[in-house]
C-alpha cells in the first residue's frame, strides 16, 4: 500500500509539473502582450542567466564568499573579461573553465 502512495504522487506530481509548465509553452500564442512590454522580453534570458550565476559565483553553499581565495569568484572575473573582449561564448568558457582548475590545483581548501 505504501508504495503505492508513493508512486501515485510521484506521477501525480509530474503531471501536475508538466500541466503547468506546458500551459505556458501552449497556450501562449492566446496571449496578447502590450506592445510597449515586448521589447523588454528579450532581456529576460539574459537576467535569468546573470542571476544565477551570479549567485553560483559569490556562494559557496550556505556560505558568502567575497574575497579573493574564492576560485569561482575570480575564474567567473576573468571570464567576463574574455567575454567583454573576444564576445566569443568558446573562449569565454573555456578560459575560464581552464583559470577555474588551476586556480583550483593552486589555492588552498
Amino acid at each position: 500500500m505504501a508504495e503505492l502512495i508513493i508512486w501515485s504522487t510521484i506521477v501525480i506530481s509530474g503531471l501536475v509539473t508538466f500541466g503547468l509548465r506546458y500551459s505556458f509553452i501552449g497556450f501562449a500564442h492566446r496571449l496578447q502582450t502590450p506592445t510597449w512590454f515586448r521589447p523588454a522580453l528579450r532581456f529576460v534570458p539574459a537576467a535569468v542567466l546573470t542571476a544565477l550565476v551570479c549567485k553560483a559565483l559569490v556562494f559557496y553553499g550556505d556560505r558568502y564568499q567575497l574575497s579573493l581565495t574564492n576560485e569561482r569568484l575570480l575564474a567567473g572575473l576573468v571570464a567576463a573579461g574574455v567575454a567583454y573582449r573576444t564576445k566569443n561564448v568558446l573562449w569565454t568558457t573555456v578560459v575560464g573553465m581552464l583559470v577555474l582548475w588551476g586556480l583550483q590545483a593552486v589555492l588552498p581548501k
